[in-house]
């Protein structure tokens, strides 16, 4: 039985979360528990799957800087653990739901320094504090719900498939991804904070970013990206440094 409008529109407001630091509503139609047992379940699937890294040094770096980060964020609930993955051609890092941290050891040298590192596992985080993929869950959960309702409402089978296929398509280049590029920059700026609050200049995530830029030239247009352009990204970091800075106290 379909939802009356009134009834939808009821739930969806319910579904409505608010993101921490921005204040951005988001629709969140999975509860925190389902999104910490599922990341828990994918970390537990990639800790079978990669190699870790036994280097002392390296895991004592990754457990100091996202142990600090994790402390800016005041999640204590959070079952937080750091983990070096080894794999040198890979230079990225991940958060995911109730606070499963991976580094790989191809970013350390891109990071250079501490301060580099917590403006990587400062993003990181952040999209788990936002949850945004819960979010993005949520979305293609309502898009799915929206394509049944016009399949089904459709007699022709050919229109049918048509307004699937058509929905499915402006979805994704109208809603998913800019979505997507907004967690993005969402996620950049809550890092620049959790760093900040952690001890660690901001300003070091501005020279993280334009060398990761530097890294990959080969990039789709940021209309068909999951991710702002790089010019954009830098832009919007230097915007959000004076917000950041005002949480900055050094370490001594």
């Amino acid at each position: 039985m379909l939802l009356s409008r009134p009834l939808f529109l009821v739930l969806m407001l319910a579904a409505c979360q608010e993101v921490p630091i921005t204040h951005r509503s988001q629709l969140q139609l999975i509860s925190a528990g389902e999104e910490s047992r599922m990341g828990l379940s994918a970390y537990q699937e990639v800790l079978k799957k990669e190699k870790l890294s036994h280097d002392p040094a390296v895991n004592e770096l990754v457990t100091r800087v996202g142990s600090r980060i994790a402390a800016a964020t005041g999640r204590s609930d959070y079952q937080w653990e750091f983990r070096v993955l080894d794999d040198d051609k890979t230079v990225n890092a991940f958060c995911l739901p109730g606070g499963k941290v991976g580094v790989y050891t191809g970013l350390i040298p891109v990071a250079r320094d501490e301060a580099g590192l917590a403006a990587v596992i400062g993003h990181e985080v952040a999209h788990a504090i936002a949850r945004h993929g819960a979010e993005r869950v949520s979305q293609q959960l309502l898009i799915e719900g929206v394509t049944v309702a016009t399949v089904l409402g459709t007699s022709d089978k050919r229109r049918a498939d048509l307004y699937g296929g058509l929905i499915g398509a402006g979805a994704t280049l109208g809603f998913l991804l800019p979505y997507s590029r907004l967690h993005e920059s969402e996620a950049d700026r809550m890092g620049l904070i959790y760093m900040a609050k952690a001890g660690y200049d901001p300003h070091a995530a501005l020279e993280l970013w334009r060398r990761m830029a530097a890294l990959d030239k080969k990039k789709p247009p940021e209309l068909l990206s999951t991710h702002p352009a790089d010019e954009t990204r830098i832009r919007q970091i230097e915007q959000w440094l004076p917000e950041a800075l005002s949480y900055y106290r050094p370490v001594r």
